[in-house]
């Protein structure tokens, strides 16, 4: 038998400061790679990232700037009151208003991620769940809920609240008629469960067009759930496509 593929721990940092840059260049580079995906659309979309010393505080990109151009030294510090206390440019009151309520619901949480992908937005005109149709999608399988109630743009906090219950303590929610959000223990973690959960729309939608998809059996669903699901599994994912990006456009580390 082979070897079992031991997988490298993730980072551990010697100072708030290391950890804040790690967190921050993990977050430029998931914009870059939203935009190279193509889940960016006109000015919404928006992923956080907690700050490491500030706990109610959180990373988020300004409002109306293209995700294909977002460097570590545009992102923004936001308080829990809305106002921005790091950079010189505005924040996305949609973002306020639902990821401080995620992130003061789920203390696990680390970073979230929203956006307005094409298929996520697609299948959440459905009102819900994916089904177990493929190997990946089962990383969502009983860990995705359905927030059943679109009342508009986002603005009120009261919103993000019902969002944020909705969500659970579930690694990811599909907004009825909105699109999908996704959160992890790590900035990685949260943008390559959007990554992976757009996709598996995609593949539902383009299953069902042809025809009647068969779903895999609970018990191994649930067993690949624990296999491709887990927050390390999470995480390890977004290596390959983190070293790519930064490969292709290191500016976004400045």
């Amino acid at each position: 038998m082979p070897d079992v593929v031991r997988l490298p721990p993730q980072m551990k940092f010697d100072s708030p400061e290391e950890e804040r840059l790690h967190r921050k260049q993990r977050l430029a580079a998931a914009f870059r790679l939203f935009s190279r995906f193509g889940f960016d659309e006109g000015v919404a979309g928006h992923i956080t990232a907690r700050d490491p010393e500030r706990l109610d505080h959180f990373w988020v990109n300004p409002f109306g700037m293209y995700f294909g151009h977002i460097a570590v030294s545009d992102l923004i510090l936001v308080n829990h009151r809305g106002e921005v206390v790091e950079g010189d440019k505005p924040v996305n009151i949609a973002a306020f208003a639902i990821h401080s309520q995620v992130h003061a619901a789920r203390p696990d949480v680390v970073a979230a991620a929203h956006a307005h992908s094409v298929h996520g937005k697609s299948w959440s005109a459905l009102g819900r769940l994916l089904d177990p149709i493929t190997q990946d999608v089962c990383a969502f399988y009983e860990d995705h809920s359905v927030f059943d109630d679109y009342t508009g743009v986002v603005v009120d906090v009261e919103d993000g609240k019902r969002i944020a219950h909705a969500l659970g303590g579930n690694k990811a929610a599909i907004l009825r008629n909105h699109g999908l959000m996704t959160v992890g223990q790590s900035v990685d973690e949260a943008a390559w469960w959007f990554i992976t959960m757009e996709r598996s729309c995609q593949a539902q939608l383009l299953a069902s067009a042809a025809g009647t998809p068969v779903l895999i059996d609970p018990d191994m669903a649930r067993l690949t759930h624990g296999q491709v699901g887990s927050q390390l599994a999470g995480w390890f994912s977004f290596q390959p496509l983190f070293e790519r990006i930064v490969r292709e456009q290191p500016d976004l580390l400045e």
